[in-house]
């Protein structure tokens, strides 16, 4: 009896068993995840779609007060509009639009107007300044524009263009010059004419410039923006004095101390400027240079000022001579 009740609870626990098995378990589970998937999808696909139709449905609609003022709102703003000065400003846009087009200047056209202009500058002489540049170039300009405006008009005793070249060019030289100068790359810089100022006023009287150092004996013969040519006995590259009062007494001392048939100095320069002096040679003169020279008959190299023209063929020249000089006399 025992043994057939063993063999029944064996029976049971083996049908549990296949009922409660892993594939069955593992159906199961996917059948609810899908489930739950097309729910969600389905309560995604309503928020979308179903929602905003509803909102929009409910935003647009208006009352028929509302309509009406829209409308009566639109009607008064186009009765506002000035139309006929809207017309107007667009016929006055489109006739400066074609007044301002600039006419293409045929390339044969430029090409020969270059030529002219290149010949006529060369003609020139070769110290002219941009103001008489210019003034060649316009004197061109209004014998070329007559002669094209003659031509116009049939006045040209001879045919030296053709009408329509003529009208072209009368065009580019009256309306389109200043465009036609930039195609072709001239261009005249405006001449800078630099004018000296004098505020001193009338009757003041001028200030001695200070010079350092002892005041010079009236042996040395001191003369300021001065300098004079001669040979040089002590070369001041490499000789320097604190100042003109001791570049003169070397001077002096330097002709005492002289030999028999050596050049005794009898002039003296001097550069007392601190930022250096110049000179047309090659060396760059420094503050204290102390020049001594001979020369049989003292011969001023430059006074006061650099003259204008001086200043042309050298551009680095200042206007007054920085150095400063004497004669000695014994």
């Amino acid at each position: 009896m025992a043994r057939g009740e063993w063999a029944v609870g064996g029976n049971s626990s083996g049908a549990r068993g296949k009922w409660c098995s892993y594939k069955r378990t593992t159906i199961i589970i996917c059948s609810i995840n899908v489930v739950v998937t097309l729910y969600v999808l389905q309560s995604l696909f309503n928020s979308l779609y179903m929602y905003p139709y509803n909102d929009s449905q409910s935003a647009f609609r208006y009352t028929p007060d509302q309509i009406r003022k829209m409308e009566e709102s639109t009607r008064i703003r186009k009765e506002s509009e000035p139309t006929e000065l809207i017309k107007l400003v667009s016929q006055l846009k489109k006739e400066f639009l074609v007044e301002e087009k600039v006419v293409e200047v045929p390339q044969p056209l430029k090409r020969k107007i270059t030529d002219e202009l290149l010949a006529t500058l060369r003609g020139l002489d070769g110290n002219a300044n941009t103001t008489m540049q210019r003034e060649a170039v316009e004197s061109w300009r209004m014998a070329k524009l007559k002669e094209a405006t003659d031509m116009i008009l049939g006045n040209a005793s001879t045919a030296s263009i053709e009408p329509e070249e003529a009208r072209m060019l009368a065009r580019v030289l009256d309306v389109d010059w200043v465009e036609v100068l930039e195609e072709i790359g001239l261009w005249i810089p405006a001449e800078v004419i630099n004018k000296e100022h004098d505020d001193k006023p009338e009757g003041a009287e001028v200030e001695p410039e200070i010079i350092a150092g002892k005041r010079l004996p009236p042996e040395c013969n001191a003369e300021l923006h001065t300098d004079y040519d001669g040979a040089a006995v002590r070369w001041g590259l490499t000789y320097h004095k604190e100042s003109a009062y001791e570049c003169c007494r070397a001077c002096l001392e330097q002709a005492k101390r002289a030999k028999s048939g050596d050049k005794k100095c009898n002039i003296w320069v001097y550069c007392p400027a601190e930022t250096g002096c110049y000179s047309p040679d090659i060396y760059k003169h420094k503050h204290q240079e102390c020049w001594l020279k001979y020369s049989e008959k003292p011969k001023l190299n430059f006074q006061h000022r650099y003259s204008e023209t001086y200043r042309n063929a050298h551009p680095n020249a200042p206007v007054i001579v920085p150095w400063m000089s004497g004669v000695v006399s014994v």
